[in-house]
């Protein structure tokens, strides 16, 4: 699905607006030379204009040239920047899309003086490559924000629409999640380096397996205990490996650690009303 004549801007573009933008631009649904990005550094834009970005450090003239608005700031940076904006938003034209951890709907709309929409957008880096786990929140009257997001967000991977309430653990669950299936990885890896193989044979063994997995789940709806039982015999090596893992806390770390982050995210944006 491409943009047609719509315009995006990645206003704040870090690590996670630079997944964003490459996602866009790597599935057609935008062109480089459509796209604003916008940051403080001027050395830190000079990649992005290298490949035909209108990379700025003005996010007032990447706002007044562009319709949908991809808010990528931290969240200690986000009052400034709507101050910043605020006066040249367009209630007939433009979108605002907000990544910005913690931050309501409510709370974003009060510090706009016009009637824009605004969605909640919550991917991950493997947006980069089309495959983030994307979930995404609005109020009822901005519905076809919504419809739009979920229809760009859809080419770059799997995309929700939930309760907004639900955007905290959200995040927990899907943004830091990938950060948790990243060291699971590494640490099987570096198992796999302890039994004898090379590093990079182990790692890529081990992220091939990962990969199955969660394609075993996503394709076949199958849940993760079923998958197990099919591979655990009695007295058999996996369910030892399994049980020796349990009893060093894996599954309960896993879950503190999903839980630690979304206690976390509650309070990365600080409500200033």
């Amino acid at each position: 699905m491409a943009l047609g004549s719509k315009t995006v801007s990645i206003l704040g573009c870090g690590n996670i607006g630079t997944a964003i933008v490459n996602g866009l631009v790597k599935s057609g649904v935008c062109k480089a030379e459509q796209t604003y990005v916008t940051k403080k550094s001027e050395e830190k834009l000079r990649p992005f204009l290298t490949r035909g970005f209108k990379a700025t450090t003005n996010n007032i003239e990447a706002v007044k040239n562009t319709d949908i608005l991809i808010v990528g700031v931290t969240p200690q940076q986000l009052d400034s920047l709507i101050e910043e904006i605020n006066d040249v938003l367009d209630e007939k034209r433009h979108i605002l899309l907000s990544v910005v951890s913690g931050a309501s709907v409510r709370q974003i709309k009060s510090k706009i003086s016009k009637n824009i929409p605004v969605v909640r957008v919550m991917p991950n880096t493997a947006i980069a490559i089309q495959e983030s786990m994307t979930c995404i929140s609005g109020n009822d009257e901005d519905k076809p924000a919504i419809d739009i997001a979920k229809t760009i967000f859809d080419q770059l991977g799997k995309s929700v629409v939930i309760k907004e309430e639900l955007m905290v653990p959200a995040t927990a669950l899907c943004a830091c999640g990938i950060a948790f299936f990243f060291r699971a990885i590494s640490a099987a890896s570096q198992g796999g380096i302890e039994i004898g193989f090379h590093a990079e044979d182990a790692l890529f063994m081990a992220a091939q397996t990962a990969k199955g997995a969660a394609a075993l789940i996503i394709e076949n709806g199958a849940h993760p205990e079923g998958e197990v039982d099919k591979v655990t015999t009695p007295r058999g090596c996996t369910i030892s490996g399994l049980n020796q893992m349990e009893h060093a806390g894996f599954s309960s770390s896993m879950i503190k650690g999903i839980v630690t982050s979304a206690e976390k995210a509650k309070h990365l944006y600080s409500d200033n009303e």
